[in-house]
């Protein structure tokens, strides 16, 4: 691929993605628009969306690249995420639409109290912005290594380029714009996907079903993992998953923003189960990718180097080994994950802080004017703390403490598990000018148990499934926080 294609291509892209925001917002693109998309998002397109939403870079690189380590292990957490979505469906959803919610973390302050709600929306920003910009930098760092450094273009100029691109078609439509590019993107990231396995196919000259059977002998297809000691096992990873979609869609701003933007709770819970349903075989064909990717290096000799990782697998192999049309493909897949890792978490962190921080919607006397002008001035400021963030991360250059990051915005959804499984499941008060000492505690408790598990349980060694400890301890520090009041919510 010439740079002159690479960049042609990214031109043709941003423009569709500008052409769809300028469409959604020509009409009601005021502060209801963007907020909750004048309610009037079709369900079946937010489904469609909310899927290149979900996989994100870490999904299109990541995945298929540990088929080799981990087979298909990673299909547990995912039939996991479809007990989860049911939770979502059956529990969170009329909650939020009952109580008619534009912040979910609404929900904590007429339950709790003030300070229970402002701890809600705090780790919802820690996390985002720590999960989502390093997402966001899987990605650019992968673009910046095959096409930037190629130009001579620093890597804080490939950022900032990104984040003023989302910012300028994102700040005005807010979710009813986000609703529509989210389906653009998913399209792109998904043809990459089928478009790679064809490819690679034809070139070993071996039918889809044949590559199916060699996959199978090579042992990449295996699913369950049954030694208890490993953090693969696959209960841990079915509950891990389950819990994980509670947290990471069901109280995450991001995510449910999206859902309550659809015309009623029906609508909104089609689209849940729906999206839920189709990430089964849409993991499971990041994972086949996966292990074609593997049993092509094989075959034309190609091995990683000592200084690259199993992420590199699938830019590398597409970008220099398949040809100008898998090349195409794969740049169209990767920029769509740079946009869906950023454009949502912009709105949703605008929102949470308008909304919840602000509290702008309910001082009187506020127009409807200034609210927007303060959400354009926040949405900025989001958009430039995400910017010198991925660039830190660039700067860092330590893989292993990247990671580390990474997995802090995962102890943060803790909090917010046990402060809502409390609420829903418990009819107490709690004392809550304490409860955000509890939310701090919780995570760090459950770091040290986690960083000494085979210490402390003979061998055992936590996966995912440290968010559930997480959240049951919050649950019991918000258990010894009871002022024996019940409340009536």
């Amino acid at each position: 691929m010439t740079p002159l294609l690479i960049l042609f291509s990214f031109v043709i892209y941003t423009t569709l993605i500008f052409l769809i925001s300028r469409l959604t917002v020509r009409k009601k693109s005021g502060n209801e628009a963007y907020f909750r998309g004048n309610r009037n998002s079709p369900w079946y397109v937010v489904a469609y969306g909310m899927i290149g939403a979900s996989l994100s870079g870490v999904t299109f690189m990541s995945v298929p690249g540990l088929v080799k380590s981990e087979q298909f292990s990673y299909m547990v957490l995912v039939f996991g995420y479809l007990a989860g979505y049911l939770v979502i469906a059956k529990i969170l959803l009329p909650l939020y639409y009952r109580l008619n919610l534009t912040s979910i973390y609404t929900y904590l302050e007429q339950r709790f109290g003030f300070a229970s709600y402002k701890t809600g929306s705090f780790y919802f920003i820690i996390s985002r912005l720590i999960g989502s910009s390093f997402r966001m930098f899987l990605v650019v760092i992968v673009l910046q290594r095959f096409v930037f450094d190629g130009w001579g273009i620093p890597m804080g100029v490939t950022v900032a380029l990104f984040m003023v691109l989302i910012l300028l078609y994102s700040f005005q439509g807010g979710i009813k714009t986000i609703v529509w590019t989210d389906t653009l993107q998913t399209t792109f990231m998904i043809t990459a996907v089928v478009v790679s396995i064809i490819l690679i196919a034809t070139q070993l000259n071996m039918s889809i079903p044949a590559l199916v059977s060699e996959a199978g002998e090579r042992g990449f297809t295996r699913l369950f993992v049954f030694d208890h000691n490993d953090p693969r096992f696959f209960l841990k990873q079915f509950f891990a998953g389950m819990f994980i979609t509670i947290v990471m869609t069901g109280l995450d701003q991001d995510m449910m923003q999206k859902n309550l933007s659809c015309r009623n709770l029906r609508d909104a819970q089609k689209n849940v189960l729906s999206f839920g349903a189709i990430l089964i075989p849409i993991n499971l064909l990041f994972l086949f990718l996966g292990a074609v990717l593997w049993i092509y290096a094989g075959e034309v000799g190609f091995d990683l180097s000592a200084d690259q990782t199993s992420d590199e697998l699938f830019p590398t192999i597409a970008l220099q080994y398949l040809g100008v049309v898998a090349g195409l493909c794969f740049f169209f897949g990767l920029i769509s994950a740079a946009y869906s890792s950023a454009d949502g978490t912009l709105t949703a962190l605008t929102t949470v802080t308008v909304i919840d921080f602000l509290g702008l919607e309910r001082k009187p006397g506020v127009t409807e004017e200034r609210i927007k002008r303060t959400r354009y001035i926040v949405h900025i400021a989001f958009a430039v703390i995400m910017m010198l963030m991925i660039i830190g991360y660039g700067a860092i250059n330590d893989e292993a403490l990247i990671s580390k990051l990474f997995t802090i915005a995962g102890y943060t959804y803790g909090p917010l598990l046990g402060l809502y499984f409390f609420g829903l499941y418990t009819r107490w008060q709690v004392k809550d000018r304490f409860v955000p000492i509890v939310a701090l505690l919780s995570p760090v408790v459950s770091y040290l148990l986690s960083i000494n598990s085979e210490w402390l349980f003979n061998g055992y060694r936590f996966g995912f499934e440290i968010l559930i400890v997480n959240g049951l301890l919050t649950f019991l520090g918000l258990l010894m926080l009871r002022n024996g009041k019940k409340s009536d919510a």
